[in-house]
């Protein structure tokens, strides 16, 4: 019948669809915050730490022998040694700082230890000990017409009258030196120790009495 739709022709309206919710994101957690902060701090400076020992650690090829040995640094484990030393003079606070200040901590295998004297210009090594110091007066055996051994630049007086003992005197410096050895020693501690007071102390011809 003209005028009649059948249900077929109308378009029929399709329902919207609703949009798909994304999941919520979880919870921030403060311990991971707190763990990528530290890292983030650590890190840089266990590096630097490794750097550090890498430099300063010593030799990979060193001796484990050597771990227990005594560094040259420190000194040695023997009591203060007690050295008479003249009054200081004028001559003596005006040279002598340049040559203890560059003394040895190790001189032909002994280590220097503390003395005991009135006097800031006297060091000493080992045991028996090896003894220098700086300003002494001028050996009263030391005259006209007697003989010197030059060493490295250094003329010295050796007295030997001492049958323990060997004094050695350096008599061209602008100060006297005077280093005493035991009598079984020979000079290889003063020829060690003659360019540092070449260097140390300036030159004055000898002045015999």
């Amino acid at each position: 019948m003209p005028g009649r739709q059948h249900l077929s022709d109308v378009p029929l309206t399709e329902e919207p669809t609703p949009p798909e919710t994304a999941p919520a994101a979880p919870p921030e957690d403060p311990l991971r915050r707190i763990a990528i902060i530290a890292t983030a701090v650590l890190v840089p400076v266990v590096v630097a730490l490794v750097v550090l020992v890498n430099v300063l650690g010593g030799n990979e090829d060193d001796d484990p022998a050597d771990v227990g040995a005594a560094p040259t640094s420190q000194r040695a484990d023997l009591p203060p040694l007690p050295v008479e030393v003249p009054p200081v003079t004028p001559e003596a606070e005006a040279s002598c700082p340049a040559l203890m200040s560059t003394l040895p901590l190790e001189l032909t295998g002994e280590l220097s230890r503390q003395v005991d004297s009135d006097s800031l210009f006297a060091y000493a090594w080992g045991e028996p000990p090896i003894v220098l110091v700086c300003g002494v007066d001028r050996p009263a055996d030391f005259v006209a017409g007697v003989g010197l051994v030059q060493i490295e630049g250094v003329q010295w007086y050796v007295d030997t009258s001492d049958p323990d003992l060997t004094v050695w005197t350096a008599v061209d410096r602008a100060v006297y030196v005077r280093i005493t050895l035991p009598a079984s020693v020979d000079s290889a501690p003063v020829t060690s120790l003659s360019p540092e007071i070449a260097a140390a102390l300036p030159y004055r011809a000898p002045t015999p009495g």
